[in-house]
Formats: C-alpha cells, structure tokens, sequence
C-alpha cells in the first residue's frame, strides 16, 4: 500500500495536501481515461461496513478525498496527521476552474425529486465561470434505480444523488477505463456532490466559514436540519466509536 493511502475501518483515504490533490486532478483532466473522485466522509465508511460493493468502489476509486473533520480524528487514532480536509463543494468549485481554464466541457446530473435542478446548478456556476460549456440532465428514480440518464460525451460528470448511488453511478461508467467505447468514452473524470447542488443555489445554507474551519459543520446541519439528526449522530457518535474500539 502506497505510504500516502491511509485505511479507516477498512476504508481506503488519500492522504495528500491540497496542492497534491489539485495536480492529481489536472493529471486526470489532461488523461483520456475516466477516473473517479470519491469524497469520503464519516457516513461513507460506516455504509461501506455493511455494503461490499460501495466499500469496493471508494477503495478502487482514483481519489478518495477527506470530506470531514471526523477522518482527521481518525487518522489520529491511527497516530497519523491527515494533511487537508477538502469538501466536496470545495473540490467542485476547484475543478470547475481547471475545467474552464482547459475548454473542458461539463455535465450535471441531478435528481428530478431533489431541491436543485441542473439548470439551476447550471445558472448559479456561470456566474463564477462564465466560459464553461455545461449541460445535463434531471434523473427521475424509480424504486432506487435511475431512468432515462444520458451523459453523452461530456468529460466531467457532477452529480447528487447522495451516497451510495451517485457513487454507484459514477462507477458504472467505469468500462471507459478499460477502453471500451461507450457513449461515456469521453469522459475524464466522475465525482457524487451530495448536497453540493443545494449549496450552490443556495437552497441548503452552508455553515459560516468559522465553523467549517473547527469543524463544527454537523452544529450547524442539525441546527438549520434537525431531521438529520440520526445521521449526525451515526457521524458524531457512532463513527468516533467504532474508531476508538477497533481491534
């Protein structure tokens, strides 16, 4: 295993600094195979415990990234220093600068039951990067299952299903590694965005910047969102647990 992968609960994190994270990234985006960005969180790994398949994905991803304050604890646990937390929404901002900078095009995919839609996401992104070619496309879900998706021929593919299915789709597009050419050959690089969406239009509020530095985001979600209560909770409590008492 490489000295800058790092396992928690058997959960594989990339642990490199901002700036490492960053040219991995342009690697990525100047390469004509797909790769797959991962944004691990507290709830990511404790998922993964009960579901192989999501375990396999984050492990065999191109990047897990750090999402939250809860894995720097972790590392402690494990007497390591996690070098950068980047979350999602974070990330996404600094990949649609290189997306802009390179001509790369990009493709939303949202959900059609959630708050944002991709023109709306589409809308607020111009603003800051007016020059980028964006599409997309609202997935309706049926029993879990996504419907009447399309992502053809875009290289960058941002969606927000929430874990574990947008990972589970990003990783479905995974045969153009292989170079099987597929309506998604051109795509250089997938990544799930959660909430990002949300925070984007401003429909989800996110935390003052002071609180994301200390790591107080949760305070805040369960504030302005009590009914995320259980998954603050498995975040806060039960994550911190498993780690402590792990053999």
């Amino acid at each position: 295993m490489s000295s800058s992968i790092q396992k928690i609960l058997g959960v594989k994190i990339n642990n490199l600094s901002r700036k490492e994270i960053l040219e991995k990234i342009e690697l990525f985006l100047d390469s004509e195979k797909f790769h797959q960005i991962t944004t691990t969180n507290a709830e990511f790994i404790l998922e993964a415990q009960k579901d192989e398949e999501f375990r396999k994905i984050i492990n065999e991803s191109d990047l897990s990234v750090a999402d939250t304050i809860s894995i720097w604890y972790a590392f402690i646990r494990h007497f390591k220093l996690l070098k950068t937390r980047f979350s999602g929404i974070d990330l996404m901002q600094e990949i649609l600068n290189l997306a802009e900078k390179k001509n790369i095009s990009v493709f939303l995919v949202a959900r059609k039951d959630g708050l944002s839609s991709w023109r709306e996401t589409r809308k607020v992104i111009l603003k800051s990067f007016p020059d980028l070619n964006i599409e997309g496309i609202d997935v309706k879900f049926q029993q879990g299952v996504m419907t009447s998706c399309s992502c053809e021929k875009k290289q960058i593919v941002f969606c927000n299903f929430g874990a574990p299915m947008q990972d589970k789709f990003i990783y479905s597009l995974q045969e153009c590694k292989q170079g099987v050419v597929t309506p998604c050959s051109r795509i250089c690089l997938g990544m799930g965005m959660g909430g990002s969406f949300d925070f984007l239009t401003g429909k989800v509020k996110r935390a003052p910047k002071w609180m994301r530095i200390l790591g107080f985001e949760w305070l805040y979600r369960l504030i302005k969102q009590p009914n995320r209560w259980r998954r603050i909770f498995k975040a806060v409590i039960v994550f911190p647990i498993r780690v402590i008492f792990k053999k």
